[in-house]
């Protein structure tokens, strides 16, 4: 009978959370369910959910109700609301929204099938009890990661209880999966066609810490660099005070493991930063930055940065923006604050208006824009090994990246080829064209 059903599963927020709605598509279809892109031809629609910031919970929450009105427009018999907004909001959502018909929370994944059959047989499935379970990420997934790519999550929940972020409350504590299973799965992705391994966690760089007494992100990395098959291995999501010798030297000995450095930092001034509750000193943040630019030839680095903090001052933020300036990172994405319920920041009264937190957002963006455009012009004549990721609206050039570029975080390489490509394959790309974020090139 389940073949005979169809399923639509719309996935919001962050890799990792992809990586669970990954895992729900490999469940439902192995169960006998057919998976569909087409809302209108869905018997049920799964909205797996983010609530890290108050857009994002709008977000979850306009998706849920525009899946609701295929009850009334197509065949659905069903919506399901999984995901971190459930998890943290159960029972607003069951008493607010109706139009949901189950409700799973972080640790109702693995239970995707059962709230299916209860939903066509007119009853509910809810379950958002915190369990602190990850063994349901060893579960088999289906890949929405463009083809020769995939997400690696090596663990979940967070233990820095940064001020501003829920994500310890939505998620729990931090939790490493093992050596032995973030391999294992390694090695399916592998045999499966995977060229690109992507390291997601909350904090890369304190993995295995809850299992080992100490991290072995490095350790992991020497091992992944063995797996036939895997050309590629990129790292996401580093902390920087727990960057140490043994992990830069991983990422330098590791053939595989590319020269693309993710360190989200949120500030640089030293006030600012112990009110975000961020570990590490202004001084140690810029000494790891020189440090992997030292060690790793052509590294690339990307951050992200929070304006607008409680409290920040012009000249607190003119610090921010002069350290943009002195450093030019090569990957930048800005936020705007955003309280977030139950956190330490949303009870800092000293807020900062939005058209102030507007206004620092643009100067900062602009500032970066400009550096990205020169960092980009330098790369003009340069050859790069590029993984095709398909072919452009207007049919005349394939697209791609190379180790310089993160999937969905960062710009594309368009370059025109001399014979047909498929996504995965890799290619030599010369560019010729240098914009702010994307480059052209061709083939050669």
């Amino acid at each position: 009978m389940a073949e005979k059903y169809k399923i639509s599963v719309v996935s919001l927020g962050c890799a990792k959370n992809q990586v669970d709605a990954e895992i729900m598509v490999g469940l439902l279809k192995a169960a006998g369910y057919g998976i569909t892109d087409n809302k209108e031809d869905a018997d049920i629609i799964i909205v797996n959910t983010c609530g890290f910031i108050e857009s994002a919970k709008t977000e979850a929450i306009e998706a849920i109700l525009e899946a609701a009105e295929y009850k009334q427009t197509a065949k659905c018999k069903a919506v399901i609301a999984a995901g971190c907004l459930t998890q943290r909001y159960a029972n607003d959502v069951l008493e607010q929204l109706p139009e949901v018909d189950s409700v799973l929370g972080i640790n109702g994944y693995d239970k995707i099938v059962l709230a299916v059959e209860a939903c066509l047989k007119g009853n509910r499935y809810d379950f958002y009890e915190y369990t602190g379970d990850i063994s349901y990420i060893d579960c088999d997934r289906i890949l929405s990661t463009p083809k020769g790519s995939a997400y690696l999550k090596i663990s979940e929940g967070c233990d820095n209880r940064c001020a501003y972020c829920a994500i310890p409350d939505i998620r729990g504590p931090f939790r490493s999966r093992t050596k032995e299973s973030v391999i294992s799965e390694a090695e399916r992705l592998a045999a499966a066609g995977v060229k690109e391994l992507i390291v997601v966690a909350q904090d890369t760089s304190r993995y295995g810490t809850d299992l080992y007494g100490k991290p072995v992100l490095s350790e992991l990395l020497y091992e992944l660099n063995k797996i036939e098959g895997i050309k590629w291995i990129r790292v996401m999501y580093l902390y920087p005070d727990e960057i140490a010798t043994d992990l830069i030297k991983a990422m330098k000995d590791c053939e595989k493991v590319l020269h693309y450095v993710d360190l989200p930092l949120q500030h640089i001034n030293a006030r600012v930063l112990k009110e975000m509750n961020r570990r590490g000193t202004p001084e140690q943040i810029k000494s790891v930055l020189k440090q992997f630019r030292e060690e790793l030839p052509g590294c690339v680095i990307r951050t992200s940065l929070i304006v607008g903090f409680p409290g920040e001052t012009e000249e607190e933020f003119e610090e921010l923006l002069d350290f943009v300036k002195e450093t030019r990172f090569d990957r930048l994405g800005a936020f705007c604050y955003s309280p977030e319920e139950g956190t330490k920041a949303s009870k800092i009264k000293n807020k900062i208006r939005k058209s102030v937190k507007e206004e620092r957002y643009k100067r900062i963006m602009e500032c970066q824009q400009s550096i990205s455009k020169e960092i980009n012009e330098t790369r003009v004549g340069n050859i790069y090994d590029v993984m095709v990721e398909g072919v452009s609206d207007d049919g005349i050039f394939y697209y791609g990246r190379s180790y310089a570029e993160g999937l969905d975080v960062d710009g594309r390489i368009y370059f025109t080829a001399n014979d047909p490509l498929e996504a995965g394959d890799f290619v030599k790309v010369k560019i010729l064209i240098a914009e702010e974020y994307d480059l052209t090139g061709c083939q050669i």
